[in-house]
């Protein structure tokens, strides 16, 4: 008979569901082959399923964590260490800061009394470079800026005009996959900050299996640094402007960055494997 594993299906950056980043959630005794991860990651083809095992008493990180997209392992992810908190806080499987062992160093997540999640995530390095040629054919618009977000993000982050400018990006998904090793962030002030956003962002990721990632935590590593530079304040909200959406709180701590949120379970279940 096959071995069961307990399965949720976490949204994240949201506090509705059907809206926010929906995250593949396994808690395991230990991790399992990375072909039998890939295939779960694969089967389940949400943006990133998370994979946590606790790991001995006493040591720098309580949990074991990786995440995997449809298509590959990947070294960072926050809307899936997000979900994985809200998981281990809302069963009683912890209590208080918890610590994961991941591919990025330790991570910390701390639930609060409102139900809301801090990650505590290291800041992306940003450096200006030269709009690459073919991106702006890639997006079907024309970027502004263009910074680098060094390794540990891996991305192309690009300011465009105005806020109707990235809601309204149709981009190439094929062409953007030369651009970036990991993908592409569009981002833009927001229009009108009295809405209860200071920017807004899309997240283009074609390169690892996902043409756009409804709300991408690990790209806000990069753009609280960016934005918090210019509107002049380390405490800012983010509006990832997908078709789900979702609302990422960033705070700037120089080498740290810290992004609250919040995530609802919407699906629970065995999985057969």
């Amino acid at each position: 008979m096959p071995t069961s594993h307990r399965i949720r299906i976490v949204d994240a950056f949201t506090d509705r569901p059907f809206t926010g980043n929906p995250a593949g959630v396994l808690l395991l005794d230990a991790f399992p082959d990375d072909t039998w991860l890939q295939h779960v990651a694969r089967e389940v083809n949400h943006a990133e399923t998370a994979f946590a095992h606790r790991l001995p008493a006493g040591g720098d990180a309580d949990w074991a964590l990786r995440w995997f997209t449809p298509a590959t392992e990947v070294n960072l992810c926050g809307h899936a260490t997000l979900a994985t908190a809200h998981v281990l806080h809302t069963t009683g499987t912890a209590s208080g800061p918890v610590r994961f062992a991941t591919r990025s160093g330790v991570l910390a997540a701390t639930a609060h009394e409102d139900g809301a999640l801090t990650l505590d995530f290291p800041t992306a390095p940003l450096t200006a470079t030269d709009i690459p040629d073919g991106v702006a054919e890639a997006l079907g618009a024309e970027p502004v800026t263009a910074y680098d977000t060094g390794r540990s993000v891996g991305d192309l982050l690009v300011e465009l005009a105005d806020e109707k400018t990235v809601r309204s990006l149709t981009p190439d998904h094929k062409a953007l996959v030369r651009h970036s090793e990991r993908g592409i962030i569009a981002t833009a002030r927001a229009d009108d900050p009295s809405r209860g956003y200071d920017f807004v962002s899309r997240g283009f990721f074609p390169r690892v299996g996902i043409d756009e990632d409804p709300v991408t935590g690990s790209a806000h590593t990069a753009l609280a640094p960016f934005w918090s530079e210019r509107l002049g304040r380390t405490e800012l909200t983010g509006l990832q402007a997908s078709a789900r959406t979702g609302l990422v709180r960033t705070r700037l701590e120089g080498e740290r960055t810290f992004l609250t949120g919040r995530a609802v379970t919407v699906i629970e279940g065995e999985l057969f494997a």
